[in-house]
């Protein structure tokens, strides 16, 4: 099969999904991202993590904010992204409240640099952003490659948050992509099968 350029194909596919995204109806989204909080919750790695790693979500992004609520109401710990001044990774700081936030990087966000940072992973649960992923738990973010560099050493669960009718079944991926325990939407939870990598691209 010819190669693909994989960057120009992630980009045609994110621009696609953004605008389909955009289409929904505010009120159904509402809805469907406080199911989505429901559905974590019945998530087996939800019950026995104590830390949860989460995003801030943007407009854009399935909404975290209940996720994050009631991680705090089931008394487990929560730590958000920070970026790392002049680099593309970032680290995961505990935060106790909201209050704690401030615009950062990209105007997201973020706890301050000096909040304790997660080093161990034993019982984590990750929770991961997407525009669209695959069956498999492939998924496609925001273009700036900070979570597939962090899940090259994130040893612990993750599971990508996506509206059920943005799951596909394929999606060409690179060598450095790292995909999902599972797939976590409005609908259901889908458990991803682990399967070896299959490269169709070009640099």
């Amino acid at each position: 099969m010819r190669p693909i350029d994989i960057r120009k194909y992630k980009q045609d596919i994110r621009i696609e999904a953004r605008a389909k995204r955009n289409l929904i109806d505010p009120e159904i989204r509402k809805q469907n991202d406080l199911k989505i909080a429901e559905n974590v919750r019945k998530l087996y790695q939800y019950a026995s993590a104590d830390t949860i790693l989460v995003y801030v979500s943007t407009p854009i992004e399935i909404s975290t904010e209940q996720i994050i609520k009631n991680a705090w109401a089931d008394s487990k710990k929560v730590a958000v992204p920070r970026c790392i001044s002049g680099t593309r990774d970032m680290e995961f700081h505990y935060i106790n409240s909201f209050d704690d936030l401030s615009p950062g990087t990209f105007y997201v966000l973020e706890p301050p640099a000096d909040y304790p940072i997660v080093t161990d992973f034993t019982k984590c649960l990750m929770l991961l952003p997407s525009i669209t992923v695959d069956i498999n738990g492939y998924r496609l973010g925001y273009g700036m490659g900070y979570y597939d560099r962090y899940m090259s050493r994130y040893t612990g669960f993750s599971a990508v948050l996506c509206y059920s009718d943005e799951i596909r079944h394929h999606l060409y991926h690179g060598r450095f992509d790292r995909p999902a325990n599972a797939i976590i939407s409005e609908q259901r939870i889908k458990t991803c099968k682990r399967i070896q990598p299959k490269f169709s691209q070009s640099f």
